[in-house]
């Protein structure tokens, strides 16, 4: 007998656990030769910002022990040509779209979630709040608590769509980042975003990045990822998305089991673009061979 697969966010149900992680599959589209998109249970976009952004200069992408770093600088369409040019494809896929979306003020926030609010092949919105905030000194959103707080708040009031906001790992206390976004209304958590790192090249002795720091991601952040899931689930009420060096099905489940309902996958993708649906795949087998009827049992499961 096939398991339950499904999970519900923020009452978008979803046919198995696994997304893919924002940054990481394009729109969509990019991705659909490699991955049958109605194999998972949802895909995020790119971060959407107000105007096109071109990002940062090369070098931009360093492959590292155990990960990558990368520092595209937030590379996007922008909002009008998403509309016009990404959201057709978004009609033909039976899975859930969730738009990822960044901001420098929060005026430029609550204004992207207002025009995402009225794109109906939107299923829900993921506020990225790793974003300094220029009129606050630079101070970056997913740092501060009263800062993460009055953004969340204004994209409340924008929108009436399941709002998901992803926190930043480079803080000193998640967990009092976590209940200031649920309680400024947010529907869901997803974490982690990237740790903040860099690579130095010895011979130049340059940076490798034109940037100097970048976004750490893939296997060798998955220990702290699963830290703060599992510190998180234990104060939230509302759903987590567990992110941050997912590679195999054993490793969602790992976070399943710390309190996440459903996962990301990111770098995983780079290495191996059909990853997403392998380890949806995975997950199931793993629940067949072991006698689970539903993946709902193992959210939280975990013996402490």
């Amino acid at each position: 007998m096939k398991p339950d697969m499904t999970v519900n966010i923020a009452g978008i149900a979803l046919r198995n656990p696994v997304m893919t992680a924002s940054g990481t599959f394009g729109y969509g589209a990019e991705f659909a030769q490699y991955v049958d998109l109605e194999k998972i249970g949802a895909f995020v976009t790119k971060g959407l910002s107000l105007q096109p952004r071109a990002g940062n200069p090369t070098p931009r992408i360093v492959e590292t022990p155990g990960g990558m770093l990368n520092a595209i600088g937030l590379q996007n369409v922008g909002i009008d040509a998403f509309i016009e040019k990404k959201v057709p494809f978004l009609r033909t896929v039976n899975t859930p779209a969730i738009a990822n979306f960044f901001g420098n003020t929060v005026d430029e926030y609550v204004e992207m979630a207002r025009r995402l609010d009225g794109i109906p092949e939107i299923a829900a919105l993921e506020v990225n709040i790793s974003c300094p905030n220029v009129k606050q000194g630079g101070i970056v959103f997913g740092t501060d608590a009263q800062c993460a707080f009055g953004v969340v708040a204004a994209c409340r009031e924008a929108t009436i769509k399941p709002l998901i906001v992803k926190l930043s790992p480079n803080v000193t206390d998640i967990v009092s980042m976590a209940r200031a976004c649920a309680d400024a209304g947010a529907d869901a958590l997803s974490l982690i975003n990237t740790l903040t790192g860099m690579a130095i090249d010895l011979n130049s002795r340059k940076p490798v990045l034109a940037n100097i720091t970048g976004g750490f991601s893939g296997p060798a952040i998955k220990p702290v990822a699963l830290r703060m899931v599992w510190q998180v689930a234990r104060v939230v009420k509302i759903p987590i998305i567990g992110i941050g060096g997912i590679m195999t099905a054993t490793d969602a489940l790992e976070f399943i089991l710390a309190g996440a309902t459903a996962i990301q996958v990111g770098t995983a993708s780079f290495i191996n673009p059909s990853a997403a649906q392998e380890i949806a795949e995975g997950m199931e087998a793993w629940l067949v061979n072991n006698g689970v009827a539903s993946v709902n049992s193992l959210i939280g499961a975990l013996e402490v």
